[in-house]
Formats: structure tokens, C-alpha cells, sequence
């Protein structure tokens, strides 16, 4: 390291032939241990740790004892061995120690730490966000930002080698419906207007199609204004945002494909499933796994039965849908595991009851409901769901689209008991053939994916199918459960715009007061184009196993959408509010 005012090394380069060699730390004091006229200071850095030893100056022991940890300090002084029992081969200095000589603080803590910074994920997230410039200093934090920039530096240049251009877009710009409430800015200017955050970079990516910037990406911020989960950040979040002019679903799959395989395995030990990543289109997934977002590390499968029980008489049953899960020596597990999942279908899922059976050596049933189902039945249950001697199968009951969703939870949480979720693979897989409509709570129909894509089938489809018919070039990319991205070939025709976009209520004067730009652009020769854009953070979160997507954020809001460290949302002046012709109303 270049000679400095503070430092000649940082806290992780000293070794063993460093030794009788005068050099100067800087850092952080981490730990003071005093063993009577001896201290050892561990000097910690953004790099490592290394060990300090103050002795012998009765007055230099005094003062080091004294200096609070998490002050910073510059310790000037001589690498020499640590004694052979006190050798640390857990730190990458643990070989060597620096005699202090001099030692100066540089910055002094004066107050009271809010808690312990080395145990820091045992102390309440709220508290970690109001003081986060100290939680960033733990070590697995650290560790999350390096990552965070190396994986995005990865990123760019696997796009740049691919020939991808990196074009900003800009941040203020027009609202539009992109699935989310639009966090809006006022104008000074104009009164009365604003100026919208984007939640992606949508419209633009397009324009630069219709431009003719044939393969564009950048590493986009997003803004939404929409509630946390433990996988997406309220606020800002950012992807890897792509477009590729004159292609299709099947190219960008090709790019993304090799991108995100050689991310996972540069960035991680666990095994990467190889791609071609398996393609399971919207119905199957929602069938087979109950989501559209599975985890194929489970191997339980879902299966439809109501083919069957349409013909028996059983209350529970009667008039809905039955899908059902077999276990795999399922026979084994306890009672207290059946009534465990049942509880959880009621409690958790807020189902009215979850039926279950064991199968028996002979191939008859044990449980609640055998008596209720005739031999004949029986054997075509058994059969058209692939379950033998020693087995289980869960059923659930419902109406479409609950039926669905219960079996989904149900799945994954007899995954989780059972033992059955193989946590040292990622495995990726593409949803594809989205709806292009669904019927939305209010019975009208509304988009169900992305309202820029092209209908299968172009205008043909939209003028001659039931609309709940038409799918779409749309696809989102899944890696254990989690959606990474949503993307789509994009619908670059004006007259099928026009087409999709009142079919699902809107007038042709309303796509041109909303999409202004981009439905003129496309007047003006735009080439068929295709994109997607997995999400960084949760490239982030699935790669250091973190449980929380904030905790792979530098400066991330809380659950309730509030930067406690900075007060955002915070109030501003009367002057300010003038300023953009805006007057409260907090009635």
C-alpha cells in the first residue's frame, strides 16, 4: 500500500515476512483485552482484523486501556511473531502481531453503542436501520457489500461481452400503469402536474429498440410504492435491465441463461442446476406446484383428482376441485405430523380442513376419510397419483383459484417438515405462456402479466378467442421459489396495442394520453424486440443465503416503507410546499 498520514498496510496484508518491519495501521478498535500491564487491541478494517499488543510504557498502557472500542486509531510500530500458543489461523494475520509504538485516536466514540456490533443480528431490525452506519461495520454485513459489487461488476461485463450497450434512463419521468403505485414528484414549474419515479424502465427500453440500439442494459434502479416481504425491498430496488431488438423469447432465454448460470456459480459453492433451465408453462406450474413461482429442489407434485371424487358422494368434496400431494413412504411419519399439517392448513392457510391417508402394505387406506372411498376408487386413486404401499397423500378441497394456492402452501410445507428441500442446489426453471387477461376481483378484466406484451397468435388471437384464451409471449425466470425477473416479447404493432389494450377497458384516447411516446414511436418502424430483468438484490439474497432482502442493501427502508437512519418520509417546510403549489390536507 502506498505510504500514507495513517496507514502503511491495511489490517489484513501484514505476515510473517513482514516481521521487524516498522509499519502504521489504521482502523476501528474491535475488541480490548487487558491482561494486567499487557493489552492486545484487535485492530479491525473494511480488510481484516489484526492484533495489537500494547506493554511495557506503563503510560501508553494506561491511555490505550482507555480508548472506547469502536473509536478509530493509527498504531504505529514493529511486526513481530505471536508467541506460538496464541497463534489465531482463523484470521488471515493470525501468525503475526504489531508492537504498538505510537498510538493516536483519530476518531473518538462519545456516546454509548446502541448495541453490540459483532452481535448485531440478535438486536431488532429497527434499531439496526436507525443506526445502520454502525450494523453496516459487522463483518457479514461487509461481506454482503463486497459481494454486491463484485456481482454487479460480474454482471456488466458479461453484458458488455456479449455486446450489450449501457444506456441510462432517465429517473424522472411520466407515470404509468406498470402494476404498482407511482412514487410522484411535483412540479415547480408546471402546477398541478408531476413527474413520476419509474418502477422500470419500461417504456424507455422500448423507445431504445425503436432507436435502434440493438442489444441495450443497465444495472436501473426501480421504484415502487408497494408493501415488503421478506423478498422485495419497499421502495428502490434495482435489476439488471435488458432489451434485444429483432429477437425472441427463445434469445433472450439464450443470453440470460448463460448469464445467470456462470453469476451462480462464480458467487456460490452450491451446485447450479445446467441450463437449458426446464420451460413449465403457467397452467402446469399452477397445477403441479400450486404457484407460479416453484421450488423444484421439492420433489412432491401435485395432482388433480376430481375426476374421481365427482363421482362419490363426500361433503367435503362435493362440488370442488381436489388436488392432492403424496408423501413418499409417508406411512412412517408420526400422527403428531398429520395433525401438525392439518393445523397449519387451518391456522396458517386458513383452510377449513386438510383430509389425509396412509396406504398400507396391502395396498388399503388408513386415515380419516377411508371408509369414504369404495375399493373400486380406491385403486384409481392410487393409480392416478402415482402412490404405493407405504405412502401418504394429503387432499385439498376447494374452489379454483383458493384450491390452488392451498396446495401450494401445502406442498412447500410438508417440503419443510419433511426434510425433503435440498438446500445445496439452485435450481432455475422458466414459467412461460402467461394469460394474457384474468378476471380481477372487481369481475372486469385486467392484464395479468405485462400490458406491453404480445398477445401468441398477434391480432388473430384477440379478435376471434375468448380473451381468458389468449396467452402471451410472457416469462418469468424462478430460482428456488423465488422470481427473479418477469419479462416478455414486447407487442411493437399499434393496431394490436390498440386491440389488447381495450379488451381490457381502455379506450384508444387513453393509450394515447398514457403511452404517448411509445405508441407514436411505433408508428415510425419499430423492430420486434424481447426482453427481462432479474432483480439484483434478489440475485443478492439467494446467494448469501440471507433471509431478509435488506440485509443485502446498503441503506434499505424498514418493512413499513421508513428510512429510520435518515427520517424519511420526513416533513419539509412551508416555503417548500409553496414552492410546488401544493397545500396539505390531513383531515
Amino acid at each position: 500500500m502506498k505510504e500514507n498520514v495513517y496507514r502503511t498496510y491495511k489490517c489484513s496484508e501484514i505476515r510473517e515476512e513482514n516481521v521487524g518491519e516498522e509499519i502504521k495501521l489504521a482502523g476501528w478498535v474491535d475488541t480490548i483485552r487487558d491482561l494486567g500491564g499487557v493489552l492486545f487491541i484487535d485492530l479491525r478494517d473494511q480488510y481484516g482484523i489484526t492484533q495489537v499488543v500494547v506493554s511495557g510504557d506503563e503510560e501508553k498502557v494506561d491511555f490505550a486501556s482507555k480508548i472506547p472500542v469502536e473509536s478509530t486509531i493509527s498504531v504505529s510500530g514493529k511486526v513481530r511473531l505471536r508467541d506460538e500458543e496464541t497463534v489465531n489461523m482463523s484470521l488471515e494475520t493470525g501468525t503475526v502481531e504489531l508492537f504498538a509504538d505510537k498510538i493516536e485516536i483519530l476518531g473518538k466514540r462519545t456516546k454509548g453503542l446502541p448495541f453490540e456490533i459483532a452481535n448485531n443480528r440478535n438486536v431488532r431490525e429497527d434499531l439496526r436501520l436507525e443506526y445502520r452506519f454502525l450494523d453496516l461495520r459487522a463483518r457479514k454485513n461487509l461481506e454482503n457489500l463486497k459481494l454486491r459489487a463484485e456481482l454487479i461488476q460480474f454482471l456488466r461485463a458479461q453484458m458488455v461481452e456479449q455486446g450489450f450497450l449501457e444506456v441510462q434512463t432517465p429517473i424522472l419521468t411520466s407515470s404509468s400503469p406498470e402494476g404498482a403505485r407511482d412514487y410522484l414528484v411535483p412540479s415547480r414549474m408546471y402546477p398541478g402536474k408531476f413527474y413520476a419515479l419509474p418502477q422500470a424502465p419500461q417504456q424507455f427500453k422500448q423507445l431504445l429498440m425503436v432507436s435502434g440500439i440493438d442489444k441495450y442494459f443497465q444495472i436501473a434502479p426501480c421504484f415502487r410504492d408497494e408493501d415488503a416481504r421478506a423478498d422485495r425491498s419497499p421502495g428502490e430496488f434495482y435489476q439488471l435491465d435488458m432489451e434485444m431488438a429483432f429477437a425472441t423469447q427463445e434469445d433472450v432465454f439464450t443470453v440470460m441463461e448463460e448469464v445467470i448460470y456462470n453469476t451462480f456459480t462464480k458467487f456460490s459453492d452450491k451446485k447450479v442446476a445446467e441450463h437449458p433451465f426446464p420451460r413449465i408453462p403457467y397452467n402446469e406450474a399452477m397445477l403441479k406446484y400450486g404457484t407460479d413461482k416453484p421450488d423444484l429442489r421439492n420433489p412432491l407434485v401435485i395432482k388433480d383428482v376430481t375426476n374421481i371424487f365427482e363421482k362419490l358422494d363426500i361433503k367435503v368434496f362435493n362440488g370442488k376441485i381436489v388436488r392432492t400431494i403424496t408423501l413418499p413412504n409417508g406411512a412412517e411419519a408420526t400422527r403428531t405430523f398429520y395433525d401438525g399439517m392439518v393445523d397449519f392448513a387451518i391456522e396458517e392457510c386458513k383452510a377449513k380442513g386438510l383430509a389425509w391417508l396412509k396406504v398400507n402394505d396391502d395396498r388399503t387406506l388408513q386415515g380419516p376419510i377411508a371408509k369414504l372411498i369404495p375399493d373400486e376408487a380406491r385403486e384409481e386413486l392410487l393409480t392416478q397419483t402415482d402412490t404405493k404401499a407405504g405412502d401418504s397423500i394429503f387432499f385439498i378441497a376447494e374452489h379454483k383459484g383458493l384450491v390452488e394456492k392451498l396446495a401450494g402452501e401445502i406442498r412447500k410445507e410438508i417440503g419443510i417438515r419433511q426434510n425433503l428441500i435440498d438446500d445445496s442446489v439452485y435450481k432455475f426453471c422458466w414459467i412461460v405462456d402467461f394469460p394474457m387477461y384474468e378476471i380481477a376481483d372487481n369481475g372486469k378484466l385486467e392484464f395479468c402479466h405485462n400490458p406491453f406484451s404480445m398477445p401468441q397468435g398477434g391480432l388473430e388471437v384477440l379478435n376471434t378467442k375468448d380473451p381468458l384464451d389468449v396467452y402471451a409471449y410472457q416469462y418469468d425466470i424462478v430460482c428456488n421459489g423465488i422470481e427473479l425477473s418477469s419479462g416478455a416479447v414486447r407487442n411493437h404493432d399499434p393496431e394490436i396495442m390498440i386491440k389488447a389494450f381495450e379488451i381490457a377497458g381502455y379506450t384508444e384516447e387513453e393509450i394515447m394520453n398514457r403511452f404517448s411516446a411509445l405508441f407514436n414511436a411505433f408508428h415510425y418502424g419499430a423492430p420486434p424486440h424481447a426482453g427481462i430483468a432479474p432483480g439484483v438484490d434478489r440475485m443478492l439474497m439467494l446467494l448469501t443465503g440471507e433471509e431478509s432482502i435488506r440485509e443485502v442493501i446498503a441503506f434499505p427502508m424498514n418493512s413499513k416503507a421508513q428510512d429510520l437512519l435518515m427520517g424519511a418520509p420526513g416533513n419539509v417546510t412551508d416555503k417548500q410546499l409553496r414552492e410546488v403549489h401544493i397545500k396539505l390536507d390531513l383531515k
